[in-house]
């Protein structure tokens, strides 16, 4: 099979929505008389990933990222619509192994990621034997000692136990696991977020060495906004299960358009004193269970009027910033000033 050129897609959802059962048992319900209750995590979100790039979701928590992480490995299976991955359905795609090999994930925890009972040259072996990839001892721990070497672990620490590693140390053996299998697609599900600051440096820096060195294309998930920028070429903004905004990294930075992702911008502290304009968002993020009519941003957005009370917006491409995609009836409109007056508000 000839080689997919660089610039094809990896990893394309279309739609894709995940709806919990939260309901009482039916007995209760019957009693009360109330109905069957949803929780709306992941609401039709449609992106697409090409190949040897990074693309991040950021957003409050409980806004449906780690959902969206977890539907795009086949973990949970979608409600509605359908993720693609290197244009194959995924349920195509996972029942041959030759492709499911192809995808791996890298979990937010490293303490709770890893079997404490393991050693490491275990844990970061299974993929291999799980897979077929090399079948004789010798080969297995030439290979594990090559990964450890590649993640800046030394091969003898293949002998340890999880226990026995750092934070920092346990996410390197986290990530060679994910290796092991060859993959040409990660997942990567808050990775430095249980980390400290410094060791959160080193971890990303050996994750864009390792994606320019293997071709690796990443699905990056966090809250933290400094990492997104560090590490993405572009960046979604999920709210309420569903995507406001897509943009390439610096634009979205420099040139916000949502008025949430606008609020995100205004919540990083502002070490350099320009004096810049900040629009405070009040009130709580609404349930999932039960999401507002229209935008659902509308209760809290300083722009809102009975449009966006009523119509859903779709996600389109941003007047002004033809890179960005917005689902937002003020930027359709032009009743955010556009990016224009963004620019001069950055400014100070």
């Amino acid at each position: 099979m000839p080689e997919a050129p660089m610039n094809s897609t990896m990893l394309e959802t279309r739609d894709v929505a995940r709806f919990f059962d939260v309901s009482r048992p039916l007995i209760q319900r019957a009693l009360s008389g109330e109905g069957r209750r949803m929780l709306r995590a992941v609401d039709g979100v449609s992106f697409a990933i090409p190949k040897g790039t990074t693309l991040s979701l950021v957003g409050e928590s409980g806004c449906g990222k780690s959902t969206v992480a977890r539907l795009v490995v086949g973990l949970y299976g979608p409600t509605r619509g359908e993720v693609m991955f290197d244009g194959r359905p995924l349920k195509e795609a996972r029942a041959d192994p030759t492709q499911r090999q192809r995808m791996q994930m890298i979990f937010q925890d490293p303490y709770a990621s890893l079997n404490p009972r393991w050693r490491v040259r275990d844990i970061i072996a299974e993929p291999i034997r799980a897979f077929g990839l090399l079948s004789e001892t010798a080969q297995i721990e030439a290979r594990v000692g090559e990964l450890l070497t590649q993640v800046g672990l030394s091969p003898l620490d293949g002998q340890k136990f999880p226990h026995e590693f750092s934070g920092g140390q346990r996410q390197r053996i986290s990530i060679a696991r994910a290796l092991s299998s060859n993959p040409d697609f990660l997942v990567c599900d808050e990775p430095t977020s249980a980390l400290d600051v410094s060791v959160q440096a080193q971890i990303l820096n050996l994750m864009k060495d390792l994606q320019k060195q293997l071709g690796l294309t990443y699905l990056f998930i966090s809250h933290n906004l400094a990492v997104v920028r560090q590490v993405s070429d572009r960046v979604g903004v999920m709210y309420l299960g569903r995507l406001v905004e897509v943009a390439p990294a610096e634009t979205l930075f420099t040139t916000p358009r949502h008025p949430y992702t606008r609020a995100l911008m205004d919540a990083i502290p502002d070490l350099e004193m320009t004096g810049r304009q900040r629009i405070p968002v009040g009130g709580e993020v609404p349930s999932p269970i039960s999401p507002p009519s229209g935008c659902p941003f509308h209760p809290r957005c300083p722009l809102a009027n009975d449009r966006c009370k009523a119509e859903r917006p779709d996600l389109v491409v941003a007047r002004g910033t033809p890179q960005t995609e917005v689902a937002c009836h003020a930027v359709e409109e032009g009743r955010d000033g556009g990016p224009q007056r963004q620019e001069a508000v950055a400014a100070g």
